[in-house]
């Protein structure tokens, strides 16, 4: 029965398991909601079977498909293709070729406006359509297994060279890789015949599974190509709504090289404004058409600064100045000569125009009564070149500095400091719409610049001049002049969390009529371990509905990454800010602030700025629970696996000071009762320590985030006791099950020849064909049987021999001991009968808390085994493995867990120089490395773990595993 310690940490774990699913299950609806209108196509593929053999020796594996959109796309089956250009999908783990069909029908029907009628947009520009290429790995599962990922690479290049092979000369092949085919198409590089590449929900710099050491030496690898290949790489990350991949682990690194690198999450790019699910990018069509715009556009460009030009115009997310201004001549001027013909606007007075119909020039003045001003103007429908929504009408707007001159004015075009498309929702409804979103021509294009100092004469003036050029009637344009100063707040995330409220008022001044008001929290955090909820104190006015734009929330938390956020959000939806920019595990690269800023955007006028004058700011905590749960998981699997290592040295412990071996729960009792309390402190204390990102939890000694840690452990340690208690129910049936169909075990004083020759095959058979996770999965159900049967015989055994004198039990004094005074009894003075069934017992122990940990060591096996399986079931029985073919990475599970199957005395003989120093302590070697370094490389807890059963094997067996005596003279009493 669980001990009242072990029910306490295992009810508190299930209980918080729990807590963490409910906390995670509506991150995607609530954190950053998807909008993406479903895409349609009428697809079919078409094999290409000439890439053989004699290509690839893969090819037997894998296979190449070209898409054709039926009624729309000319089928070639093979020979030259000379009027197109390529493009080559790889889908992600678990991903399809078919997974093309989005991207590809969207370029097609792009390209042709009709039927085989090419688009007159494109056909004046002499641009070539595309033929979609895609690879099929049959649904391998290559986020777990770094030799998959190897193959497909290896596949992927002799597919690019088969595919150019078909086209002329110096032709060069657009990548697009989604997930982990991200990671395959980068580490195509270097390489001439790419001539840009595009990733989608791709993990470029934290492996999504890290169990296998090959995966993090690809990654390793793969930094320095991203540092330094001219090739340029557009990654396209779905943000909070991604619930495969941490989207940091999305974010390309910061090259030290002048090369292309841009990272565009689709709640920022222009146009979509949405977050994106995983599976759901390749089909999302907000994503999608301009995916393939800018393929079918790449096909113009001929060198890696034009390739970077297309991708910056067509996957836009405003973060940057459009190129067109950035690299831009001389300034425009404009001169007013007759002030009659233009429209001077009283002071702070802001500009609003419905629906203009004529060209013409306004004047705002500007009035030096703050030492930082800034012009906003907010376009709907039209543009502000070379910024416009997709299909805008002919009304554009130009914005200069002016200074009077005589009877008219000099003007130069005003550089902006941001020019982007930003939603404009609707006022009331979800935004984005479900299964909607917005739409390619919708937006409002932001324009945004500081007023630069003039010198002035006593009677000069200074304005700011809006020009309107091709107005017919439709439409709308705002402009405003104001403070850039931001209102600045300087309470702390620490004080939320101890229960303060932040209340902030919205400047009203009667005499500011800008469009835009900026806030700033430098001691709030802007981690992506903390979510904050902002609630509006809304003042009901019905009157104020009609407003051209609704309050909207720009949250910009790093160069990458904006949310929208509409503050008429209907009842129920809360506003949650967030970011990916400082996370566990991933380098943050210096110089971007960590505070919490955002701007609010509106054209809301007088009285009506009333109902959005206060908001409230606090930490989320279900949402800030939910992001915990999805950054830790590792850290989960591999503490739990230390805290089963803990339990088995504090056994040991026990049996070297002479007692007897306790059993699981007794050792499990006084973990819970005396090293739980310091494992919780130590964690705390080593959460505040400055350690580099990869160690420890990664979160950069954060004193906000030390809880986690505790948190951690108590879950890890509750998931133990309930595992065990678990494992005993299995226990017991198994054990029942195997006396009565085989009756009871036999037991032998050497190993059996048949025994030698069939570890010689299974070790033939790891060598040649199954991976060594396989041999461990059976160690592991031997071993259950071994224990089940075991614990069956020995409770036959003690019912046999109940009469047997006991010696009064006296609890010793020692602190921490869990032994009697009759189990301290050396084992040559017991009775004979009492002395076999305490070998018995202690055996049957130390096979209990051998079962218990190589039970959570099975977490970090489990992902090569499932790539097998998968592997044998979708490219066929003969198939063979790449890679986990070493035999001895098993050996030492296979040796001792056979060994204790059948030994009949005493299972462990200490050696001599355990006299000074006790083997139990290479057993906290792996507690050690599974709390430091597991969570973010678990497969160095196997690492270590294989380790020390080696030690074991060879100092506490050695040569009595094939018939010899034991390294020492005789089992030695005492211990270090």
């Amino acid at each position: 029965m669980p001990t009242f310690v072990t029910g306490f940490l295992g009810i508190s774990s299930l209980l918080a398991v729990l807590l963490f699913f409910l906390a995670s299950s509506d991150i995607a609806e609530n954190l950053s909601p998807q909008g993406c209108r479903m895409s349609w196509m009428s697809p079919s593929y078409v094999l290409q079977p000439d890439l053989d053999t004699n290509w690839s020796p893969l090819a037997r594996r894998y296979s190449l498909w070209l898409y054709r959109e039926v009624g729309w796309d000319s089928v070639q089956e093979s020979g030259r293709r000379r009027g197109s250009l390529p493009v080559l999908f790889i889908p992600g783990n678990a991903g399809s070729s078919h997974q093309v069909r989005s991207i590809a029908s969207s370029a097609s029907r792009q390209y042709y406006s009709s039927p085989y009628s090419i688009s007159p947009e494109f056909e004046s520009r002499s641009l070539k359509p595309l033929d979609f290429f895609a690879v099929e790995f049959n649904e391998d599962l290559s986020a777990f297994h770094g030799s998959t990922i190897e193959s497909q690479i290896s596949y992927t290049t002799s597919a690019i060279s088969y595919i150019l092979s078909l086209y002329p000369t110096s032709t060069k092949v657009i990548v697009m890789g989604h997930s982990m085919g991200g990671i395959v198409a980068t580490s195509l590089l270097p390489s001439n015949n790419i001539s840009a590449i595009i990733t989608m929900s791709t993990p470029h710099t934290l492996p999504p599974a890290r169990f296998d050491s090959r995966i993090d030496t690809i990654y390793d690898r793969l930094q320095l190509t991203l540092d330094r290949e001219p090739t340029p790489i557009v990654s396209i990350c779905g943000g909070a709504t991604d619930m495969m991949i941490a989207s940091e682990s999305c974010v390309l690194p910061k090259p030290s090289n002048d090369v292309f690198r841009r990272t565009v999450f689709t709640s920022a790019l222009e146009g979509a404004w949405t977050g994106v699910g995983h599976r759901e990018m390749v089909w999302c069509h907000q994503v999608r058409w301009r995916v393939a715009r800018s393929a079918l556009e790449l096909g113009a460009a001929d060198t890696p600064a034009g390739r970077a030009l297309v991708l910056d115009k067509w996957l836009r997310d405003g973060h940057s100045l459009p190129p067109q201004i950035s690299e831009a001549g001389p300034d425009k001027t404009m001169e007013v000569t007759d002030m009659t013909t233009v429209e001077v606007l009283p002071a702070w007075k802001k500009l609003t125009i419905q629906n203009p119909k004529t060209s013409k020039t306004y004047l705002l003045p500007v009035q030096r009564t703050s030492e930082s001003q800034k012009v906003t103007v907010l376009v709907s429908q039209g543009s502000i070149p070379p910024v416009a929504p997709q299909n805008p009408l002919p009304f554009r707007i130009s914005i200069y500095s002016c200074t009077s001159v005589q009877s008219g004015a000099k003007c130069i075009d005003l550089k902006p400091e941001t020019l982007k498309l930003i939603p404009n929702p609707i006022a009331g409804m979800t935004f984005p719409v479900p299964s909607e979103g917005s739409d390619e021509s919708e937006g409002i294009v932001l324009f945004e610049a500081h007023i630069p100092k003039v010198e002035l004469q006593p009677n000069d003036k200074h304005w700011i001049a809006v020009k309107v050029d091709g107005a017919d009637g439709r439409g709308w344009f705002a402009a405003s002049l104001g403070d850039s100063t931001p209102v600045r707040t300087n309470m702390s995330t620490f004080s939320l969390l101890m229960g303060g409220r932040l209340v902030v008022d919205v400047p009203l001044n009667e005499n500011d009529g800008a469009l835009s008001t900026s806030f700033t929290f430098p001691n709030l955090i802007s981690s992506a371990l903390v979510i904050y909820r902002v609630t509006f104190m809304r003042h009901s006015m019905p009157q104020c509905s009609e407003a051209l734009m609704a309050p909207l929330i720009m949250h910009t938390s790093q160069p990458a990454e904006t949310h929208y956020y509409p503050v008429t959000m209907f009842a129920g939806r809360r506003i949650l800010l967030h970011t990916h920019r400082a996370a566990p595990f991933v380098y943050e690269a210096p110089g971007y602030p960590t505070s919490l800023d955002f701007t609010i955007y509106s054209t809301i006028e007088g009285d009506c700025r009333d109902e959005f004058k206060e908001f409230e700011i606090a930490i989320d905590l279900s949402a800030t629970l939910g992001r915990w749960s999805s950054r830790y998981l590792h850290t989960l699997i591999s503490w739990a696996a230390g805290v089963a290592v803990i339990s088995v040295f504090l056994a040991w412990s026990q049996e070297d000071h002479g007692g007897s071996v306790p059993s699981v729960p007794q050792s499990l009792d006084l973990y819970g009762r005396g090293l739980f309390r310091y494992l919780i402190l130590a964690s705390l204390l080593m959460s505040v320590i400055p350690l580099p990102e990869s160690i420890y939890l990664g979160n950069k000694s954060s004193l906000l985030f030390a809880p986690i840690a505790p948190l951690i452990l108590l879950i890890a340690s509750g998931l133990v006791c309930v595992s065990w208690y678990m494992l005993v129910l299995l226990l017991t049936v198994i054990g029942k099950a195997s006396s009565f169909l085989v009756g009871s075990r036999g037991e032998k004083a050497s190993i059996h020849r048949g025994t030698i020759l069939s570890l010689s095959i299974v070790c033939i058979i790891i060598f040649v064909f199954v991976p060594w996770q396989v041999a461990y999965l059976g160690c592991w159900l031997l071993h259950l049987y071994t224990c089940a049967s075991s614990r069956q015989e020995l409770g036959s055994f003690a019912s046999r021999n109940k009469t047997i004198a006991v010696p009064l039990i006296q609890s010793s004094r020692r602190r921490g001991s869990i032994q009697s005074t009759e189990m301290r009894v050396p084992l040559e003075r017991r009775p004979s009968g009492l002395r076999d069934r305490d070998v018995k017992q202690d055996n049957l122990n130390h096979n209990m808390h051998l079962l218990l940990l190589m039970t959570w060591l099975l977490p970090l096996t489990a992902p090569v085994l499932a790539v097998w399986v998968r592997t044998l079931l979708t490219a066929g029985y003969t198939t063979p493995f790449d890679g986990d073919h070493n035999f001895l990475a098993v050996l030492p599970f296979l040796v001792l867990v056979d060994f204790v199957s059948w030994t009949p005395g005493q299972l462990y003989h200490r050696p001599r120089f355990e006299q000074k120093v006790s083997l139990r302590w290479p057993l906290a070697l792996i507690a050690v490395v599974a709390f430091l370094f597991g969570s973010r490389r678990p497969y160095l807890v196997l690492d270590a773990a294989r380790i020390v059963v080696w030690i074991i094997v060879v100092c506490r067996i050695g040569p009595r595993y094939w018939g010899g005596s034991s390294w020492s003279a005789g089992q030695i009493a005492g211990g270090s």
